[in-house]
């Protein structure tokens, strides 16, 4: 069974993990998401552990820095950062290095990943209702960037949270038996990037505390390319029984 369920509201890309992202009227849809999606990430020298990424969560300030980005061999590839001083830096410069470094205040180098560093799956999606109900329990008027999808859903309900009964059914976006599609793996259990403002990383732990509460700290989903293509702000996006 195939059941439409809204439009593409947003499309999102992150150069570099936990750095601002860009929003895009169109971006393909490839194996490894959307190219030029988290390709670069700031790795903490010393940590040895799993997960030696540097993000928000540990250092909220890296949400004030924004990438560049050029096309490189038909790719966007980040090469210079925009420091909050207003400086624009290369990305794998001594000075963004250093800079970062001293305000994190623990030595960090930054990696390039050729598919990607994400923490669970390599697409996010959420519905702009889910969002509108979190700021409606928190008493804040959220910017979607605070939940850092690939893909923000206008559902044609007004029903928060709907995004859970679609797990296990492929999403594909516009019309036509070869659009583009996706997978829907799990569901995006937050953490507390989602308190800091995009702009500013101003913290609200109100936000997270009422995702909890709203939805067991669920908002939102994590997936996979099922069909590429291109995707488009305003595209319908369907949901599809597999």
């Amino acid at each position: 069974m195939i059941r439409d369920v809204g439009t593409i509201k947003g499309i999102y890309r992150y150069p570099v993990k936990s750095m601002q992202g860009e929003s895009l009227q169109s971006a393909a849809l490839g194996w490894h998401g959307i190219p030029g999606d988290r390709r670069f990430a700031f790795r903490r020298l010393d940590d040895a552990g799993g997960f030696p990424w540097l993000y928000a969560g540990r250092f909220p300030g890296l949400l004030r820095y924004k990438p560049l980005t050029r096309e490189v061999d038909g790719e966007p590839v980040a090469t210079h950062v925009v420091t909050p001083s207003g400086a624009a830096l290369e990305l794998d410069s001594e000075e963004l290095r250093q800079e970062l470094s001293a305000a994190f205040k623990g030595d960090v180098s930054v990696f390039r990943l050729k598919h990607g560093m994400f923490d669970e799956a390599m697409l996010s999606l959420i519905n702009l209702a889910t969002i509108d109900e979190i700021g409606r329990r928190s008493g804040n008027d959220l910017d979607p960037r605070r939940f850092r999808p690939n893909i923000l859903v206008e559902a044609t309900s007004s029903e928060p949270f709907q995004e859970d009964a679609w797990i296990g059914k492929a999403i594909a976006f516009g019309r036509g038996s070869d659009t583009p599609a996706m997978t829907s793996m799990l569901r995006d259990e937050r953490c507390s990037m989602i308190n800091f403002d995009p702009e500013t990383a101003a913290s609200s732990p109100e936000i997270l505390k009422a995702a909890v509460k709203a939805n067991t700290n669920c908002a939102g989903l994590y997936g996979a390319t099922l069909r590429t293509g291109t995707i488009s702000v305003g595209d319908v996006v369907s949901v599809i029984d597999i």
